[in-house]
């Protein structure tokens, strides 16, 4: 009998692990976050993926990625600013940005300024559902 009970204890707690994470997950897609904007000429990125500047792509600060694990590779987002939004993917992390910065390719960067401008204060960004 103690066996199974403690079998029925750790089988509910796996499973209450299992369920917690989505839930992280789904509020971090309804978080807005706030940086600096910059541009880099992509190549082979920490997702896997080889990309080149004209995908409308970025990378985001390695804290963050190393805090989801990777896990917002190829997520859609949406950045704002100066009163036009665009749509990206994630698919690398930068090691210079500070958390919640975003490092654009140049085709993301190109439709909010020209590459002259080289930094976008107070970007706003979130994650598609």
């Amino acid at each position: 009998m103690f066996r199974f009970t403690l079998f029925v204890v750790a089988l509910f707690a796996l499973f209450s692990i299992v369920l917690a994470a989505p839930v992280e997950v789904e509020l971090e897609k309804r978080t807005t976050h706030t940086g600096q904007g910059t541009y880099y000429y992509p190549g082979l990125g920490n997702c896997g993926w080889t990309n080149d500047s004209n995908d409308m792509i970025v990378a985001m600060s390695k804290e963050f990625y190393d805090n989801n694990n990777g896990g917002n590779c190829g997520q859609s987002l949406t950045i704002t600013w100066g009163g036009k939004s665009v749509t990206a993917k994630m698919v690398d992390s930068c090691p210079g940005c500070s958390y919640g910065s975003l490092d654009m390719s140049p085709a993301v960067f190109k439709k909010f300024a020209s590459l002259d401008k080289g930094v976008l204060s107070n970007i706003k960004w979130h994650f598609n559902a």
